[in-house]
């Protein structure tokens, strides 16, 4: 798979390059594999509710766009305000595949018998690991 074609798959969602892509997948990987290999994440995702889950997954989409708003944006217009927002879906899509692939490979996302469980785990993992790939996303 070539440059251009990495860029007409991700264009609607973000103006990301190969890259782009590349960076944010190893900085999420950098923090996502500590994170989910530890026995106390697996436990909170059994123990947490799934508000409190909800509340995880708010708080990677806002601190993903602050820094994204931060470091790409200044002040934005119409145009730029729809920027920052497909970015900031399209890193953490990315955060939560690499997740859910790591957790998968590891038998701790057991998504035929328990997807609740498995959302749970990759939401909770995908917040360090959207945050770093947000930060290695940064480097030029």
């Amino acid at each position: 798979m070539d440059s251009k074609t990495i860029q007409k798959i991700f264009h609607p969602i973000a103006e990301f390059k190969l890259r782009d892509m590349l960076q944010v997948i190893v900085g999420e990987a950098i923090l996502a594999t500590p994170v989910g290999f530890t026995e106390e994440t697996w436990k909170l995702g059994e123990m947490l509710p799934v508000p409190s889950i909800i509340v995880f997954f708010a708080l990677s989409l806002i601190f993903i766009s602050f820094f994204s708003y931060y470091h790409y944006h200044g002040h934005l217009d119409e145009k730029k305000w729809k920027e920052l927002i497909k970015r900031t879906f399209a890193t953490y899509i990315l955060s939560f595949l690499v997740v859910s692939t790591i957790l998968t490979l590891i038998q701790k996302a057991p998504w035929q018998t328990d997807i609740i469980l498995a959302l749970k785990r990759a939401v909770l993992v995908s917040l360090p690991a959207s945050m770093s790939g947000s930060l290695v996303d940064t480097l030029k």
